[in-house]
């Protein structure tokens, strides 16, 4: 089994700024993964031609209809202006998130809310600057998710989440050991997104703290993500095996790890660790080859 992260920064490269459809597919393609994260996904947004990047990376990947989920976290355009996505997408309503997919079947989904930083921060965009060096903005932080599957693989039932984390220092910490505390067990009589109504799961935010689709599962769970943690701090803070130590970011020349793969329980033995740069995002993709 390949797992997979991936910050796609909208499908954009850093080469020519511009989103194609073609490109984006190629770099998913590329990465060959069974199971697969994805942060800063975009749908119906006119910055990268109003694509589907999650329904593009699900058939590049040959993931069924019912084996990937598209979770938005935003409605609008961060950076610009952008509302919740507490509710509904209204047609056409551009919208932003992150992106869960696999190659096995999926027996449930999840979603857990990890809130969100009530102050503003500055953050480090690509390419707007002079001579196409990056810029400093002030930015708000968007609420924050994390959608959680559980995969039927030939080793019995896997729990892998995705998220992407508060750029805010303190802010994301918080978020990931609250993830990890909700991972802790299922309670009994939790419903899937189906049974609450969401077979399509396109809301992402119904039920808070005490919803059934926020909680994990007792058996081996996986965490792919962009967690805004540099190096071995997720590990410490959550106690989970790390299973990959290598700096992804910036892309073209990686210093610190802000991408990870953390698990709990038995998951197999890592045979390799691969940090892919493709032909998109400021950052590269994370992958960890497992066998039993």
């Amino acid at each position: 089994m390949r797992l997979g992260t991936f910050n796609v920064m909208h499908g954009r490269s850093l080469a020519d700024g511009a989103v194609r459809a073609e490109r984006f597919v190629d770099a998913i393609v590329g990465l060959d993964a069974d199971v697969l994260g994805l942060q800063e996904v975009d749908l119906d947004q006119p910055r990268s031609g109003r694509l589907d990047l999650a329904a593009l990376a699900a058939g590049a990947m040959g993931a069924d209809d019912g084996d990937w989920r598209f979770v938005p976290t935003v409605y609008g355009t961060p950076g610009e202006t952008w509302r919740p996505a507490d509710a509904p997408r209204p047609a056409g309503e551009p919208a932003y998130g992150i992106a869960l997919i696999s190659r096995f079947p999926v027996l449930d989904w999840r979603v857990i809310e990890l809130g969100r930083a009530p102050v503003r921060s500055p953050i480090a965009l690509p390419g707007g600057g002079p001579g196409g060096r990056g810029r400093l903005v002030l930015l708000d932080d968007e609420p924050r998710l994390a959608v959680a599957a559980t995969l039927d693989t030939d080793d019995g039932p896997l729990t892998v989440v995705t998220t992407h984390l508060s750029f805010v220092p303190g802010w994301n910490a918080w978020q990931l050991r609250r993830l990890t505390r909700r991972l802790t067990h299922r309670p009994a009589g939790a419903a899937t997104a189906a049974e609450l109504g969401d077979p399509a799961g396109t809301t992402g935010t119904t039920g808070g703290d005490g919803g059934a689709r926020s909680d994990g599962g007792d058996g081996p769970v996986v965490i792919l993500g962009d967690l805004n943690l540099p190096g071995a701090l997720p590990g410490l803070l959550t106690r989970w095996h790390r299973l990959a130590a290598t700096p992804t970011y910036p892309a073209p020349a990686p210093q610190v790890q802000l991408d990870h793969v953390l698990a709990r329980g038995a998951i197999g033995e890592v045979r390799a660790v691969h940090c892919q740069r493709t032909p998109i995002s400021d950052h590269r993709a994370l992958l960890v080859d497992l066998a039993r």
